[in-house]
């Protein structure tokens, strides 16, 4: 699902975050690194997905392990995203081939779990106002990855890419490139379409983010992907 298409988050409220782990020890240590962040409030946790989400319905990002009970949920992943959730997958299976399969599943953004605090609350921020946030780990995967498949994007896609991956909304997107907004849409979903037919599809944000830094069509300094601190900017409605 476009990341677009998920429920705004409303400006000056805290972000609801549910967080999904089998680990107590883990959900406490989160727990305790998210309320260091005001803008930040824990609804739910729990071991189980659908047990959390019924806890907290309307939390806007789901912080999601993703190995449970000894199995790897990917397939839970992609029916949370298909259903329009915000997951940021907190796994300690940090290898290339697993957080490039997340982003495919729908995950809005992964995080390592030895990524630490400041890396947790930025991720999870972004995630919210959906943002791409990109945390070195993910940045190494992404970089790495050389599968040969690229397709070849028009000047005006990359420039409509980059300009969105930089927390514009497509509406802003459209007054900087002095085009209506269709025509954005049409060029985000024209890269789509491209990946899908190299096989590799893009489906989320986070996922396009990743296709179009593998390629070499984005550089991760032109989005900022090393940011210190999530900024406190809200997106463009």
């Amino acid at each position: 699902m476009d990341a677009d298409a998920l429920a705004a988050v409303t400006p000056g409220r805290p972000v609801g975050v549910a967080i999904v782990d089998d680990h107590p020890v883990v959900i406490d240590g989160v727990r305790a690194w998210l309320a260091t962040e005001p803008r930040l409030t824990v609804l739910a946790t729990g071991d189980d997905p659908d047990e959390v989400l019924r806890a907290a319905p309307e939390a806007d990002v789901v912080l999601l392990d993703l190995r449970l009970h000894g199995r790897v949920v990917l397939d839970k992943l992609a029916e949370l995203s298909a259903a329009g959730r915000r997951v940021v997958v907190y796994s300690e299976h940090s290898d290339p081939q697993t957080m490039l399969a997340a982003l495919d599943a729908g995950a809005v953004a992964f995080l390592a779990k030895h990524e630490g605090r400041e890396h947790c609350v930025a991720t999870v921020l972004d995630a919210a106002a959906d943002r791409p946030y990109v945390a070195p780990a993910l940045a190494g995967a992404i970089v790495g990855d050389s599968r040969p498949d690229r397709p070849v994007l028009s000047d005006q896609e990359r420039e409509a890419l980059l300009l969105w991956f930089q927390s514009m909304s497509k509406a802003s997107v459209a007054r900087r490139m002095r085009i209506s907004e269709h025509t954005v849409k049409q060029y985000v979903d024209r890269a789509r379409i491209k990946y899908t037919r190299a096989g590799r599809p893009a489906a989320t944000k986070a996922a396009l983010l990743a296709r179009a830094i593998e390629d070499g069509l984005v550089r991760p300094e032109e989005i900022g992907i090393y940011r210190s601190q999530a900024s406190t900017d809200w997106p463009t409605p």
